[in-house]
């Protein structure tokens, strides 16, 4: 998911091959991605600029903005976006629903933390620091809510506007974000996977009581 990984756009091994073009693609979107990540290890955030960006990916401004509209997409567009509606998809039709969300996000994780963790939490740790960039995150929910919820209606019968629906997909959605956050805010010093699993335990039985 955008808010919580930091995912290569490169293609697992069990995808089809892509053609030339869309392989050229992956490679310029690749190089602009890692060059922002570079700058900014090197010299912050806000001191990178897009034209620093371009010249470290050897393309042009133009070309920067044609792959990522805001410099804070670059920080937070990824590759795995797709992967909780298309795996929610892919379980099977009598497997009880709590299972079937866990064991989706807890591949999204292994998937876009566990792969570049380095990344990931570059990534989280900006999501606190940089306001911009957390404003960006709220707002590119809405694109993954709507591919969840489209996923969610398909799996339970329900139509996609439904106010259940959405509620259930964008609360989803926050838990993880939520997750993301203290997960920097505490030097991701815990499992992340475990506070997935955390998140998914309060939308799944409420708050639990507080122990004495």
């Amino acid at each position: 998911m955008t808010f919580m990984t930091a995912a290569r756009d490169t293609s697992p091994a069990d995808r089809p091959r892509t053609g030339l073009r869309e392989r050229k693609k992956i490679k310029t979107r690749e190089a602009i991605r890692s060059a922002t990540y570079e700058l900014i290890r090197e010299q912050g955030y806000d001191a990178t600029t897009i034209d620093q960006i371009a010249d470290r990916a050897e393309v042009s401004p133009s070309t920067v903005f044609r792959y990522f509209p805001t410099k804070e997409d670059i920080v937070l567009t990824d590759a795995y976006d797709p992967l909780l509606p298309a795996g929610l998809r892919a379980r099977p039709a009598d497997e009880p629903w709590p299972q079937a969300v866990r064991h989706v996000l807890r591949e999204a994780v292994r998937t876009g933390v566990e792969e570049d963790t380095e990344a990931a939490r570059l990534r989280t740790r900006l999501m606190v620091q940089v306001p911009a960039v957390r404003s960006r995150m709220r707002e590119s929910m809405s694109v993954t809510g709507r591919m969840l919820c489209q996923a969610i209606a398909e799996r339970t019968g329900r139509d996609p506007g439904d106010l259940e629906v959405r509620v259930f997909a964008m609360s989803l959605l926050g838990g993880l974000l939520e997750a993301s956050l203290y997960w920097a805010e505490n030097g991701h010093r815990d499992d992340f996977t475990t506070l997935v699993d955390r998140a998914l335990d309060v939308l799944e039985h409420g708050l639990p009581e507080q122990k004495p």
